[in-house]
Parts: structure tokens; sequence; C-alpha cells
């Protein structure tokens, strides 16, 4: 099948690495060409600019916020303008509820279709084709790409006829991840400093009560404090916490917790950790405990 990818960062480009390795024609298609050039020499052709991505029958983009979706999208040449009526826009941007809604009303009016689709996982799960993939859109639309999916990832959950449902989900899970990264720093910290050895409590823990990936994965970055390179930096979760309280917002729903955690990405980011791993709010809570590593 032949698509397009825009959008080559670490996620992006082990997404669209994987549809070449499937033998599909992939056009790809980053503002920094160089980003490229690994997925050229699989295979996939090299797009000069936005409107030759999107020559194919679905067109896929991963981009950081809402920001750098609306210049792809809705900008002079952009998929907008460029892609085919009946034609597919996957966009697997982590994106605010209104916008994907604006985005959705756009295609609809340039006779065009939109699935939105965010993903759990960091880029060793892209990579590995593991990711948990969140479709919002018409079930006809979700089933037509399903082939594609299946590469991208290990299992799709279409929650609702909406594509903004879709960013919603996303946004809801991005907050309790949030959620466990700073109650396992609390955690650590108070442990730690009545004495105990934090790696040893972390074994403890994912040995028993919280045999969970999201555990095992966040409480050794933490336990190590490892979190430089980012697979997720703070400033996308810092976004994602203040897309999520504004989604609360609209829809009325106290969200006491993400308050908390949109303060603690503002205080990473004063202290200049914007573009470490996310993880590293979990960090927060040793220094608050004058705990020394």
């Amino acid at each position: 099948m032949k698509t397009g990818f825009i959008g080559l960062g670490r996620m992006g480009a082990a997404m669209a690495a994987r549809l070449c390795h499937a033998g599909h024609e992939v056009t790809v298609y980053n503002r920094s060409p160089e980003k490229a050039d690994h997925l050229v020499a699989m295979g996939a052709r090299r797009a000069a600019d936005i409107a030759e991505a999107c020559q194919s029958g679905v067109i896929f983009s991963m981009l950081s916020d809402d920001h750098a979706v609306e210049e792809i999208a809705f900008g002079k040449g952009g998929i907008l303008e460029s892609l085919a009526r009946g034609a597919i826009h996957v966009s697997c941007s982590t994106i605010s509820v209104e916008f994907s809604a604006r985005l959705a009303a756009a295609h609809r009016e340039a006779g065009q279709e939109y699935v939105s689709l965010p993903v759990f996982g960091r880029p060793d799960a892209a990579a590995s084709g593991k990711l948990y993939l969140v479709a919002g859109g018409e079930r006809q639309l979700v089933e037509k790409i399903r082939p594609l999916l299946d590469i991208l990832g290990q299992k799709t959950f279409h929650v609702a006829d909406s594509p903004e449902s879709a960013n919603l989900v996303k946004l809801s899970g991005n907050f309790l991840i949030a959620t466990v990264i700073e109650s396992l720093g609390e955690a650590f910290a108070l442990v730690e400093k009545g004495g105990v050895d934090r790696k040893m409590y972390l074994e403890l823990l994912t040995s028993s009560l919280f045999d969970l990936p999201v555990y095992r994965n966040y409480g050794r970055m933490i336990a190590d404090r490892q979190f430089d390179p980012a697979g997720f930096a703070a400033r996308l979760g810092r976004k994602d916490m203040r897309l999520v309280l504004s989604a609360a917002e609209e829809l009325k729903v106290p969200l006491p917790f993400a308050s908390i955690l949109r303060d603690r990405f503002l205080e990473l980011a004063a202290h200049g950790g914007d573009d470490l791993d996310w993880s590293s709010i979990g960090s927060l809570a040793a220094q608050d405990a004058a705990l020394d590593s």
C-alpha cells in the first residue's frame, strides 16, 4: 500500500520504518531533511514538500503539538490543500480535544477523511511494533487502514466514531502515567530517607504489588536517575497536563492531581529540565527531601 509519513522524530521515524520493513511504499517528509536519510536507505522515498508526501491515499502524521500539526495541515501547501478527496489523514499526534475536532471538521469540508490515532508506547515499542493504538473515527475507515495499523501496533482500540474522543483517551492515559511517575518518586524518597535502598525497594514493588510494565520501566529510570536521552520529553508531559486540564474544564470534571502534576512539570522546567525524559519529575521528591543522589 502506498502511504505517506510526515514527522520523523524518534516515534515517527520508528513507525515509518515499520511500514518500510513490511514492504509498503512509503513517502516521508520532515522539515529537517536529514532525519529521512536512514529511511531512504531502507527504500522510502523522500518528499521535497508536504504536497509530495500527500500523493498516496493515506498520510500519517506524528508531530509534537497542536501548533506543529496546524502548520502542516492548515498551512500553505499543507495536508488540507494537498490531500485528494477521499484520502485519509491519520494523525498520531497527542493534541488537544478541541483542535482534533477542528481538524476533523476541516477534513470533512475538504472532502477528505480523518482518523485520530494517538499511541501508547515509547520509541522502542514503536520500533518493535508493540504500540497500543487508540483510534477515533468512523469504523469503516479504521478497518480500511487495519493492515497498516497491525504493522504499527500490537492492538488497536476503536474508542468512538468521533476522532477527538481518541485524543481525550490518550490525554487521560498520559495523566495516569504521570500520576504513577510522581507517586513512585515520592515513595522512593520516603523509604530512601528512612535508610532503605531504592533499587531494592523497586524490586520488591515490581515483584509483588505492582508487577506492571509502567512501574517496572519508569521505576527503573527513577531509581537509576537516568533521564537522558529522553524517550518522551518533559516539555511534552507539561503540554499534556495542560491539555488534559483544558479538556476537564470543558467537561466540568475536577482533576486535582492533574493540577499538581502541571506544577511539578513547571518546577522541573524552571530548573532546566524540559529536555529530560518526563519521568524526571520522579526525581523532584528526592530533591525536596534533601537527598543527594
